[in-house]
């Protein structure tokens, strides 16, 4: 499948925007974690952790999807793949597991603070409410970091077509020689 010159760059400027939403969120969240365990007034912890909660019920695992999914149509309808570069092959196993991190852990992560705080007014742990958008930037980091960088070169598979493809092109001559 090969995506149109519209097609890719919408779904690059998809993929960008969802990317850079969910580290922005991320970002937002390590902040109220970070609020949440330093233990302000008992006001603010308690709208940290309700903040958290809402971004992680209702923005977080849309923006994950959205990420995947358009870094997806991105690697199998462009020339770079999904198993051809390192990169990218490193990149979809990092946001598929920090997909899945989300919905299995970062999100009961605030479900669990807030509930502690409400029912006995308590701080929340600081690993609910601090691992998740710690581990999760981390890895934003990284994968921003090889996007752009684009490093280790192409896997074995990568390697085979390229060389499949250059015994396939005719060699180059110079037109008018005699």
């Amino acid at each position: 499948m090969k995506l149109s010159r519209p097609a890719r760059r919408a779904s690059l400027v998809v993929h960008v925007l969802a990317s850079a939403a969910w580290l922005g969120l991320t970002l937002g969240l390590l902040a109220l974690g970070a609020t949440a365990a330093t233990g302000a007034s008992p006001a603010a912890v308690e709208a940290a952790v309700r903040c958290m909660k809402l971004f992680a019920d209702w923005l977080l695992l849309p923006l994950a999807l959205l990420t995947l999914g358009s870094g997806l149509v991105l690697a199998l309808g462009t020339p770079w793949g999904l198993a051809r570069h390192r990169w990218v092959y490193t990149k979809f196993w990092l946001t598929l597991g920090t997909t899945v991190a989300t919905f299995f852990a970062l999100r009961p992560g605030a479900d669990s603070a807030v509930a502690a705080v409400t029912a006995g007014g308590s701080l929340p742990d600081a690993g609910d409410v601090l691992f998740g958008p710690v581990v999760s930037l981390s890895a934003y980091v990284f994968m921003t970091v090889i996007s752009l960088l684009k490093p280790w070169g192409p896997t074995r598979l990568g390697r085979r077509l390229r060389e499949r493809l250059a015994g396939v092109r005719p060699p180059l001559t110079r037109s008018g020689s005699g």
